[in-house]
């Protein structure tokens, strides 16, 4: 089996927007079972919206708007990407956090292509081995970790293919203390870490206030005023984890 150490930039903005967010490159290396570096793939890839790139992304990336212009759309760079992945007889995706196989499927959805293959794509969330075998409490970013492994970092970070590369040095250096236990797929979420966030702190305040925390109760004082739900799934999702998080602190404020 392959390990294909993942990395994908996005073009993000400065200020909000409805339209969505873009992949404009991606960067992968491909390991052997030895852990060598066999291959590699690297693309730009020119977006639909937002196909002029602020300043804020210009200066993170390096990325030039010459090289956007002049790219390929992503239908074609997503086939070349996966007839790149289909030399491997088998592999395990390896990425830094959860958000890069969710942009790639987003994508892929956006252009109406077929997401089956992303969606059943076994991943290794490298961030979260990285923060279990060091004990640490909050995220750290690639070029943070390669520090505290005190490897020398190389390559331009925020560049796709460069920061696959570092994070596959992260990955070697780490290999024998992870937990593969932890591999999964894909998974939709309707909610974001913010949204997920004030539905606990919900909680946490009724509980303190001795209120039974209830599902009427937070829908008529909480989301109605503080979560945008004009999508059902997202609305199952929210009462799903609200009612998750009720149980859970209330058995931990039972067990105090």
């Amino acid at each position: 089996m392959d390990y294909i150490i993942l990395d994908i930039e996005f073009n993000g903005r400065k200020f909000a927007s409805d339209l969505p967010m873009e992949v404009i490159e991606i960067g992968a290396v491909r390991l052997n079972e030895q852990l060598q570096l066999i291959d590699q793939f690297s693309a730009l890839i020119k977006p639909v919206y937002f196909a002029k790139l602020n300043k804020f992304i210009q200066k993170k990336t390096g990325i030039l708007q010459t090289e956007i212009d002049e790219a390929e759309r992503f239908p074609k760079v997503i086939n070349d990407f996966q007839q790149w992945l289909a030399q491997s007889e088998s592999c395990l995706f390896i990425t830094w956090g959860g958000e890069d196989m969710k942009r790639i499927v987003l994508d892929t959805r956006m252009h109406r292509l077929d997401d089956q293959y992303f969606l059943h794509a076994d991943y290794f969330d490298l961030l979260k081995g990285f923060i279990k075998h060091k004990g640490l409490v909050n995220d750290i970013s690639v070029e943070n970790a390669l520090v505290e492994l005190q490897i020398e970092a190389d390559g331009h970070a925020h560049r796709a293919l460069d920061d696959a590369r570092m994070t596959s040095e992260i990955f070697k250096a780490t290999f024998e203390h992870l937990d593969f236990s932890q591999i999964q797929q894909y998974k939709d979420s309707f909610t974001n870490a913010k949204e997920r966030r004030l539905i606990k702190n919900a909680i946490r305040l009724l509980l303190s206030q001795k209120l039974e925390p209830t599902w009427p109760m937070f829908e008529e004082h909480f989301l109605q005023k503080t979560i945008k739900t004009d999508n059902p799934k997202k609305t199952a999702e929210i009462k799903q984890y609200f009612l998750e998080q009720m149980t859970k602190q209330k058995n931990d404020k039972t067990t105090d």
